[in-house]
């Protein structure tokens, strides 16, 4: 094992350094690493399952600046990957640069947005998912006071906000929804420190339940309400495990589906726009044993219910990113 990790760090500095290797794949995971347990972490785990089920193998990054990313881009292009995906919107501008000097390699972009014949776009309904984790805290929150607390402030992150108050509102219109971002640079997304702080916060003005869409910084988040004795809510990965009995639920944003199935397409994959959206299973709510003791059969029934709805077109969740705007909460 040693020595095929030896081979394999040669490999990727070859790739990125020399621009001679060839590899049937890459994934260029964003700031905060592959083990953020949350976003990059369901990339890095849907890439794993791609390899074991079928022996294959790809090249990676963990991106430690804003520099490396154009860099990462091209010289996996070079090197021959294909597909080439990338986590996060700020890959966005970079891709929209790179994409055109390679019209023979495939760019994937989860999460953010470029236009063009060899992109794929990925995209999530993470208003929807958390629509549902919202109404779960509206249900279990004492306090009639419930947290949310962003990375970097974006409007994709305040598209989870805007959903999950919506969620809320829908159980309970005259509960409070207390709205913070850790940030508004990059280093929002791995900053657990001020997670923790944002959440002693929030508790102090009463919320019992906190859903946390930080990225790395979600782990100070999820940390400090199990230290309080308040629940919290996970996001992108299940983070139900990492609390046992005190994680109420974790939003589900199929990241690992959509690396899977690139991986699976390899080179025939084209560009074009991709949702995932509730119909689709791209976004959800996590049920295990972990939080069982905690949703009981009628919360449950009533989620299953909202998520019908919203499927057949009978329930509307405003989406921020449609107009800058949030009926349910004010930022």
């Amino acid at each position: 094992m040693k020595h095929a990790a030896t081979f394999r760090a040669l490999l990727l500095g070859t790739a990125l350094c020399a621009g001679q290797a060839h590899a049937d794949a890459a994934l260029i995971f964003d700031l905060g690493g592959k083990f953020d347990k949350s976003f990059n972490e369901a990339a890095h785990n849907g890439a794993q399952r791609w390899k074991e089920e079928t022996g294959g193998d790809y090249l990676e990054i963990e991106l430690q600046s804003e520099a490396q990313r154009e860099q990462a881009l091209r010289r996996f292009a070079e090197a021959g990957a294909n597909p080439v995906i990338t986590m996060g919107f700020a890959m966005s501008t970079p891709i929209k640069e790179v994409a055109p000097d390679y019209p023979d390699t495939t760019f994937v972009t989860i999460d953010g947005w470029v236009e063009a014949p060899n992109v794929r776009v990925i995209g999530f309904t993470e208003h929807e998912g958390s629509y549902l984790v919202g109404m779960m805290a509206a249900m279990a929150s004492k306090s009639n006071t419930v947290g949310f607390i962003g990375g970097m402030d974006i409007p994709l992150i305040r598209r989870f906000a805007c959903g999950y108050a919506q969620g809320v509102k829908a159980v309970n219109p005259d509960a409070t929804v207390i709205s913070n971002m850790t940030g508004v640079t990059p280093t929002a997304w791995n900053d657990p420190v001020k997670g923790s702080e944002l959440t002693k916060a929030q508790i102090s003005q009463g919320a019992d339940v906190v859903y946390a869409a930080a990225g790395g910084t979600g782990v100070g988040v999820l940390q400090t309400a199990a230290d309080e004795n308040i629940l919290s809510i996970g996001v992108d990965s299940n983070q139900n495990h990492l609390h046992s009995g005190q994680v109420l639920t974790s939003m589900m944003k199929r990241v690992d589906v959509a690396v899977y199935d690139a991986l699976k397409s390899g080179e025939t994959l084209e560009g074009g726009y991709q949702l995932l959206d509730l119909a689709a299973e791209g976004v959800g709510y996590a049920m295990d044993e972990h939080n069982a003791d905690l949703v009981s059969a009628d919360m449950q029934a009533q989620v299953d219910a909202a998520k019908a709805s919203i499927i057949s077109g009978e329930i509307s969740v405003h989406d921020y990113m449609s107009d800058d705007s949030c009926p349910a909460l004010t930022f």
